[in-house]
């Protein structure tokens, strides 16, 4: 079985599209059509999400690429609980910020500039809460129950899961250990998959591993 060939948690253009959360957040409050990013984000999220899961989580998200980057220098090490995957309680969690988002452009629903404050506003809210997790637990914790990252694993999780040879595997847990959203990586080997639905495809899995038992989809 081929191994990926590098970790796209790790690809230097992370470094650069990072800096699309700082940008929107510095400028956005004067300049509010600079917040129309966050919904250009989130449509473009759920569409990919229908073919590839979580594939534009772990590749083109600008917060994810935030935390992937300038966060990872001063993130935390812990493990995510569970609990903050947990499928009981994040669809509370996304119909309660969607609907937060769609009431607050209610107020004036016919100014787009109102529109672009409360895209702001929402980018603003999610760093406040993403952040603090970031550092206490790893970069990536926030995208454990991020609203569209829980959508596009309803929508798409079973795409494109990753394979892993059951034979190659020797249990040494350096998969799990790396994984950015400390997903049970070794849980479906006997399926030959990673088959948690909140896989990123980001390939930090098989970038650690010793035996080259984790590949990417496909023959």
């Amino acid at each position: 079985m081929r191994n990926a060939a590098s970790s796209a948690l790790r690809a230097p253009y992370k470094w650069a599209l990072g800096l699309v959360v700082p940008l929107v957040l510095a400028l956005g409050w004067k300049y509010p059509l600079l917040g129309f990013i966050v919904p250009a984000v989130m449509v473009s999220a759920i569409v990919t999400g229908f073919f590839r899961g979580r594939w534009f989580c772990g590749h083109l998200c600008p917060r994810g690429a935030f935390f992937d980057s300038w966060l990872r220098l001063i993130g935390g090490r812990r493990p995510i609980p569970p609990f903050l995957r947990s499928i009981k309680w994040r669809p509370l969690v996304s119909v309660t910020m969607i609907g937060y988002m769609v009431w607050r452009i209610g107020a004036a629903a016919g100014d787009p500039l109102h529109w672009g404050h409360v895209f702001w506003e929402m980018c603003l809210l999610t760093t406040l809460i993403g952040v603090p997790l970031a550092l206490v637990f790893r970069p990536r914790a926030w995208c454990a129950m991020c609203p569209i990252g829980t959508l596009q694993m309803a929508v798409g999780g079973h795409r494109e899961r990753w394979r892993l040879d059951a034979a190659a595997c020797v249990g040494c847990g350096a998969c799990q250990k790396s994984c950015p959203l400390s997903l049970p990586v070794v849980r479906d080997k006997a399926r030959g998959i990673i088959g948690d639905r909140d896989c990123l495809k980001c390939g930090e899995c098989a970038r650690v591993c010793p035996t080259r038992a984790i590949a990417p989809p496909g023959p």
